[in-house]
């Protein structure tokens, strides 16, 4: 493993026992205070400068566009989770060698409610709108049987759809940006193209544009999975979804609980739904109101259920018949997947436990000291994993015996007529257990997703954000780090090199924070190959951690 800026020895990781029936995965003691990490901050629409150190390279022309939580309070009121905040929306725009910066609120329903009522005026996941103070006691009563609203704030990720990008949550509201600008021109629904109450915020899109994605619906037969598809191309200039389609529909194990997800995968043949056991409890949900409850109250990690792969052909919308099953794990992000001799290949990052999702609240990221020690140590690390899945599997099949081929320690036995049982294969050495795990993966996805690949990057968390950029060979498992004391990097992004020739040809891009120096984030530019690095550009300005990220190009 090479690490390519030496950082003061981490705190060791090590497995403690469980005290108190809390779960304690790690023994970590020390950890920096990171508040300022979810600081709220002011926009900045119009372009900065930025300073440049090192080299950016000019052959890079385009928008790096950020997306996360920028603002944590409305007037004297907080949000409760990290997922609540206000979606700002970041661009970099680099041409030659030079990069400017600017940023806008989007311009959502939740957020102009909110500024005009100078209150939380929308629930978002993890905190119930306060009553409205100009309505008597009475109707703010009766406002507590209504249903919750989705909120149209959207602050995961930039998508494309038709050539056009949008900004996503979870929720059936997308916003439609124009990148050069950031501003919000269209507020798009899914539920008036197709049956679904939502959509996630990672699509996966083919090279000629087709589009899929995933959706759940509720109906009196209990909870839905639905695959959608959004053709390439607009029939009119004024296109969003139109044409898109519900490919096929997948009952839940478990009706009025359904598992969330929050991505998917896809080979060159398949959609791969994960089915998890981190569930919504649908009565929690729509009571919370009626409770004071939010969204977060009602989703739960139930071990008691297994995971499921569900492989769906993207042609026909056939189901396959065999169940792909697994332990109870966590996953929130797939690496790639992809078919080679009768096998699919399945990677993500993944974790033996579900209930992180609800310890990033606010308070939590804030907490300092012996307080905040625990909250890590309470999270369970997520790894790079591969599943390999026998496609061929018939009436013929053995049962009990190991399907897949030599040359990987993942597993998959038949143990029913139509149920194969898998076990992982880690994608990494010892060296990354020193490192906090790994998570928000990138490849080269424009040439190799669905294809086989050998690279993918992602941040190292020592922390409850990510602390390192880290690179890893699949030939031989093999790590680079970049790492430097006090920094924070963001979700790493690929671009690659005009007429690249090799998979990591190339650059990574990342935003890295600085919650201990003020103004003094920088877009970090790295070399993939090597993994050194070649240029930061500085922003006098503070900004939030955020989530997801793409490369706008434009040349």
């Amino acid at each position: 493993m090479d690490t390519i800026t030496q950082q003061n020895k981490a705190p060791a990781l090590k497995k403690s026992k469980s005290r108190k029936n809390i779960n304690r995965f790690t023994d970590v003691h020390g950890l920096p205070c990171i508040e300022k990490i979810v600081s709220s901050v002011e926009d900045t629409p119009e372009p900065i400068s930025t300073n440049i150190t090192g080299r950016i390279p000019t052959w890079i022309e385009g928008s790096f566009l950020r997306n996360g939580p920028g603002k944590f309070e409305i007037g004297n009121h907080k949000f409760n989770h990290w997922f609540d905040g206000m979606a700002l929306l970041h661009q970099f725009k680099i041409s030659g060698g030079q990069v400017t910066y600017k940023s806008r609120f989007l311009s959502s329903d939740s957020f102009k409610a909110n500024k005009e009522q100078n209150r939380i005026a929308v629930s978002e996941f993890g905190t119930v709108n306060l009553p409205d103070p100009c309505k008597n006691f009475f109707q703010r009563f009766l406002s507590r049987f209504e249903l919750p609203k989705s909120t149209d704030n959207a602050n995961v990720s930039f998508v494309t759809y038709k050539g056009d990008y949008y900004v996503s949550t979870e929720t059936n509201i997308m916003h439609k940006v124009d990148p050069e600008t950031l501003e919000t021109t269209e507020k798009v629904d899914w539920s008036k193209f197709i049956a679904v109450n939502g959509a996630t915020a990672h699509p996966h899109t083919e090279p000629d544009g087709t589009t899929y994605n995933m959706g759940n619906s509720y109906g009196v037969k209990g909870a839905t999975y639905n695959i959608i598809r959004v053709p390439p191309t607009k029939t009119t200039s004024q296109d969003t979804l139109e044409g898109a389609t519900v490919l096929c529909s997948i009952p839940s194990v478990d009706k009025s609980k359904p598992s969330y997800y929050h991505s998917f995968a896809m080979s060159e043949t398949y959609v791969v739904f994960i089915e998890q056991p981190i569930k919504m409890d649908l009565l929690k949900i729509v009571t919370g109101k009626l409770r004071g409850k939010s969204i977060s109250d009602g989703v739960f990690w139930d071990p008691k259920f297994n995971t499921i792969f569900h492989l769906i052909n993207k042609q026909t919308g056939v189901v396959s018949s065999v169940q792909y099953l697994a332990k109870p794990l966590s996953t929130f992000h797939q690496i790639n997947a992809y078919e080679e001799n009768g096998f699919l290949v399945l990677d993500m990052c993944a974790s033996d436990d579900g209930q992180a999702i609800n310890n990033y609240n606010v308070q939590n990221l804030r907490k300092s000291g012996e307080a905040l020690d625990e909250v890590y140590n309470t999270l369970c690390r997520v790894f790079p994993r591969r599943f390999i899945l026998p496609l061929n599997v018939d009436k013929e099949t053995s049962y009990s015996r190991n399907l897949n081929p030599p040359g990987t320690t993942a597993t998959s036995i038949r143990i029913a007529k139509n149920k194969v049982f898998c076990t992982h294969e880690d994608l990494h050495g010892e060296d990354l257990n020193q490192y906090g795990g790994l998570e928000f993966p990138q490849i080269n996805y424009g040439k190799y997703n669905t294809h086989r690949y050998r690279y993918f990057y992602g941040c190292g968390f020592r922390h409850l954000v990510g602390d390192t950029l880290i690179k890893m060979d699949l030939n031989g498992k093999h790590m680079k780090v970049w790492e430097e004391p006090g920094l924070y990097p963001s979700e790493p992004v690929f671009v690659p090199s005009p007429n690249a020739t090799e998979e990591d040809d190339g650059v990574v891009m990342s935003v890295v924070i600085t919650p201990n120096k003020d103004k003094s984030t920088f877009l970090l530019v790295l070399d993939a190959r090597t993994f050194e690095e070649l240029g930061r550009a500085a922003v006098p300005v503070n900004i939030p951690y955020g989530f997801h990220g793409t490369f706008h190009a434009t040349a």
